[in-house]
């Protein structure tokens, strides 16, 4: 196995996943708390069909969304800081805590503007506009973030492919292709039943901004709902349907390639791209046969895929090749 080392750009990742997030946070209840004044006593805190129907204190408004954005933040940090060797884990972690973060910022403001000057606070407007501009703000933060956190920069191996690793048997001129579909029906099925769930509940709570939602998981659904995994000259290639999320191992960062057996909530906390124990990532559409792949810089993709044993030996034997060059 690969030695683990550090994961890099421990820096970067502090300020992305923790840093940037308390100072939105914190911003968010300085101004919410500067706006006490003006605003109602009780406030409006919960929003039903026919409008406000929970009331509290300012403090209750606040400090139940900052609280689960400081949580969502450590957590995203120590993920990235510890187990961050893959800049695919350093993004996710920075996307989520960034974005939730200014998702929560938005839904604490939001309300409480609207609320700025009411002496009654079962007048306060609905909270479909706060609730859209939420998941909008959301969003182009976490793919900001995500956006800005640093690559993996290209680490050849220095060492020979480990020989324990089963190999296939090709002649020096001869050329192979290993390509396999996997197609995920648990993915589908409860990736629709969620997105009709959401719809439900627009409809039935006239909040518009969940159609929004909605569509949101939709288009993750679909990314996530089947994979097309290649091993050739280039080394691994497994990608989404709509080309997202996408996995590439180049032939020289292949440190060495097996089968396994993966149980994507017991390892990974579910389907799709995933983010899984040790800082292992991959594409996780199913439990059973995976192709797993130990790479330079002591990281791990892993590909649930049919006929994983024929992928992983070809991927040996061209990376012994590509070494041999």
């Amino acid at each position: 196995m690969t030695r683990r080392t550090h994961a890099p750009h421990r820096v970067a990742t502090t300020l992305l996943t923790l840093v940037v997030p308390l100072v939105l946070l914190g911003a968010a209840t300085l101004l919410a708390a500067s706006w006490a004044d003006e605003l109602p006593d009780p406030v409006a805190v919960h929003w039903g069909a026919e409008g406000p129907d929970g009331f509290g204190s300012l403090a209750s408004a606040i400090l139940p969304a900052v609280v689960a954005g400081v949580v969502i933040a450590v957590g995203a940090w120590a993920l990235a800081f510890f187990a961050g060797h893959a800049s695919s884990t350093r993004r996710i972690a920075a996307g989520s805590s960034v974005g939730m973060a200014g998702f929560l910022a938005v839904i604490v403001l939001g309300p409480l503007e609207a609320q700025r000057g009411l002496a009654d606070p079962t007048t306060a407007p609905g909270i479909a506009t706060p609730l859209a501009v939420a998941i909008v703000a959301g969003l182009a933060l976490g793919t900001l973030a995500a956006a800005l956190t640093p690559a993996d920069a290209d680490q050849p191996a220095a060492s020979a492919v480990d020989p324990s690793a089963p190999r296939l048997a090709l002649a020096a001129t001869e050329r192979a292709v290993w390509r396999r579909d996997v197609f995920s029906r648990a993915t589908l099925t409860v990736g629709v039943a969620v997105v009709l769930v959401v719809l439900g509940l627009s409809v039935v709570t006239r909040m518009w901004a969940l159609g929004l939602v909605a569509a949101v998981l939709a288009a993750l659904l679909l990314s996530m709902v089947a994979l097309d995994a290649t091993v050739d000259e280039r080394g691994l290639v497994a990608r989404g349907i709509l080309g997202w999320p996408t996995v590439r191992v180049p032939l020289d960062e292949v440190v060495a390639a097996r089968v396994t057996s993966v149980h994507p909530l017991k390892e990974f906390g579910g389907w799709g791209y995933r983010v899984g124990r040790g800082g292992r990532t991959g594409i996780v559409l199913r439990t059973g046969e995976a192709l797993e792949v130990e790479r330079t810089g002591g990281r791990v993709v892993v590909v649930t895929v049919d006929d994983a044993a024929t992928g992983a030996a070809l991927l040996n034997t061209l990376a012994d090749r590509a070494r041999a060059v």
